[in-house]
């Protein structure tokens, strides 16, 4: 009898501690994907969706904070990409980076990098994707 009023009296605790309303968890993905063959400088080409991994927390309804990304690239090619979220595209200025310019886009959409070849430059392929969401 007494652990069972301890138990609704902590429950109710919980309850009243609360926040009203939901909100979702803050914390992190990461994910890579396969590599792409960039080939002609008018027509870029996007890599496979960037999607939080089966069993990553619950992103639905909660935001994107910051993105980490990286990708490899042979040395010499001059190669053009992109972060792109499906309400924006951002520019990339190196192999590896942070941005914070999809903060406050929807984390439970899929992200995708996109690549065009600079003109005149050999093709190429681009691998190692991979991006970190920090979300909240």
């Amino acid at each position: 009898m007494h652990l069972f009023s301890w138990c609704k009296g902590a429950v109710l605790a919980i309850v009243i501690g609360s926040s009203g309303g939901l909100q979702a968890a803050t914390g992190s993905w990461s994910s890579q994907v396969p590599s792409v063959l960039v080939v002609m400088s008018d027509r870029p080409i996007s890599s496979r969706p960037v999607v939080a991994p089966p069993g990553a927390a619950n992103v639905e309804n909660a935001v994107i904070e910051r993105v980490q990304w990286r990708f490899e690239a042979p040395p010499a090619a001059l190669v053009n990409a992109w972060l792109c979220h499906p309400e924006q595209c951002v520019s990339l200025s190196s192999m590896r980076g942070t941005t914070m310019a999809l903060a406050g886009k929807r984390a439970d959409l899929p992200l995708h990098f996109r690549f065009a070849l600079a003109p005149g430059i050999r093709p190429v392929r681009v691998q190692g994707l991979q991006v970190i969401v920090n979300y909240q």
